[in-house]
């Protein structure tokens, strides 16, 4: 089975390869995995936060918790 591909510009990937060689990552292309991984992190740990807040808030609308 193949990986999924995800194409950018010819300008963003100079950028990439760059910051790469800059830092030490062997590609732009690994650089870029690291970035998206490290961004989409960060995302799930702001929503699951906000969803056990919503939680919380619901169950001690419903009574359950104070």
């Amino acid at each position: 089975m193949f990986d999924p591909k995800i194409s950018v510009n010819r300008g963003l990937m100079e950028k990439l390869n760059k910051c790469a060689d800059q830092i030490g990552y062997s590609s732009g292309q690994e650089f870029a995995i690291h970035v998206l991984e490290e961004a989409c992190s960060k995302i799930r740990e702001v929503y699951s936060e906000e969803d056990k807040e919503k939680v919380e808030e619901r169950l001690r609308g419903l009574g359950y918790i104070s």
